[in-house]
């Protein structure tokens, strides 16, 4: 007879590996954030996740080749592009699922951000395999900090359309958004995008282009959209652009609208009393707390 208690036995399933939550797959797809521009934005934590990754998928495995050197990473290596994420994406998340760890990279910046990485994901969840993102760099949000603009509201864009018709299209439904507004622009249609962002989006519209971020010849030029789609069509640029436009003004309210009304007749009685408009819209903008551009614009209206 046993002198083993049967409430002292091994729980079901011990010592079977099936049983064991350590012994199932542990894989996991990691989306690894790269350096836009300058390796030294590469975090140790980015640089361990690629040195454990068993596969590194890469938009460019040139590009990430070099990268992989650069680390001593010798893990196997495989192309997820605009082009075959779809088909690379199932595949990508049946081994995670079945216990590698596969470490998502793009040519620069944060994977999934107007780059490939969403089908990636949405494959790993679909299959049961965790995923994580180990975060870093992005050009867009380096340039909107720069741009001199509202940071607490904005819209990401990702590229604007290719085709003149459909990018004018998009532009207007852009024309109200009171949001700061952010885009990525190659260097070969950039001078075609501002002077498209001018049209419709308005001249004086406040905006900033950003190019070669964290680079030797990283560059912020501020100023009107009317002024930075002139310098850029004099003066064609080079590397990789961002785009910052500073968003529509907010409705008046019909408040603000009747108080701007009345100050317009304020300035007219004052003009026609023998007071030039400018020194009229000056003195009515400061007594009745109106902005001095819109009484301005709103005097001239009248006329």
């Amino acid at each position: 007879m046993s002198d083993v208690d049967p409430a002292d036995a091994a729980p079901e399933g011990a010592g079977d590996p099936a049983g064991d939550p350590a012994a199932e797959p542990a894989g996991r797809v990691v989306l690894v954030a790269t350096p836009i521009g300058n390796l030294d934005d590469l975090s140790t934590r980015a640089a361990a996740a690629l040195r454990d990754a068993d596969v590194v998928a890469a938009e460019d495995t040139r590009r990430t080749g070099r990268l992989l050197a650069h680390l001593g990473v010798r893990a196997e290596l495989v192309s997820c592009h605009d082009h075959n994420e779809e088909q690379r994406a199932p595949v990508l998340a049946g081994r995670a699922a079945a216990g590698a760890t596969v470490a998502l990279v793009t040519d620069a910046g944060t994977p999934g951000i107007a780059d490939p990485g969403y089908a990636v994901v949405r494959a790993a969840l679909a299959a049961g395999a965790a995923v994580e993102a180990v975060p870093g760099p992005a050009a867009f949000l380096q340039a909107l900090v720069l741009s001199g603009l509202p940071t607490d509201r904005f819209a990401f864009e990702g590229f604007l359309p290719r085709k003149p018709t459909a990018r004018r299209a998009h532009l207007e439904r852009l024309a109200t958004e009171t949001r700061t507004v952010v885009w990525y622009a190659s260097p070969h249609r950039a001078a075609a995008e501002l002077a498209d962002a001018a049209a419709v989006l308005g001249d004086e519209r406040p905006a900033a282009l950003a190019r070669e971020l964290t680079k030797r010849f990283e560059e912020v030029r501020r100023d009107t959209l009317r002024a930075l789609a002139e310098a850029v069509a004099a003066e064609p640029p080079r590397g990789e652009l961002t785009v910052v436009v500073g968003g529509a003004p907010a409705p008046a309210s019909a408040s603000t609208e009747a108080l701007l009304a009345h100050a317009v007749e304020a300035v007219e009685e004052q003009v026609a009393a023998g007071a030039s408009t400018r020194d009229a819209v000056a003195a009515v903008a400061a007594e009745h707390g109106v902005r001095r551009r819109a009484l301005y614009e709103a005097v001239l209206s009248r006329r």
